[in-house]
């Protein structure tokens, strides 16, 4: 919570309401990653601009006793402080579990 401004906006899905604030943020991480077990990540090397960055993710959990992919990027943007004031993540979902594909974020990735 700490990388968060106190008025971030974190928007996970483009149609849906963002969470707003810390609590917002706090609210949406509890819901989500406590229903996420047995959870695999990988990173790819971010890129940055002046105050924003990117950078691409590829994640497999089982939630709800189901394996599921999902492989995205998300957009920060930072205050002068360089606290996050806006967090959108853009992803593409599959069933089931599958690990990166070759060559899937070669330059920089971490596990």
């Amino acid at each position: 919570m700490s990388l968060y401004a106190d008025t971030a906006v974190y928007r996970a899905l483009a149609f849906r309401e963002p969470d707003l604030g810390l609590e917002g943020v706090r609210d949406y991480l509890r819901r989500n990653f406590t229903a996420e077990h047995d959870v695999e990540c990988w990173f790819g090397a971010p890129v940055a601009h002046g105050n924003r960055a990117a950078v691409e993710w590829w994640a497999s959990w089982e939630e709800d006793g189901a394996p599921i992919t999902m492989a995205g990027t998300t957009l920060l943007t930072f205050d002068p402080d360089g606290q996050v004031v806006d967090h959108r993540d853009y992803w593409n979902q599959q069933d089931g579990r599958r690990a990166p594909y070759d060559g899937w974020a070669s330059i920089g990735s971490s596990r």
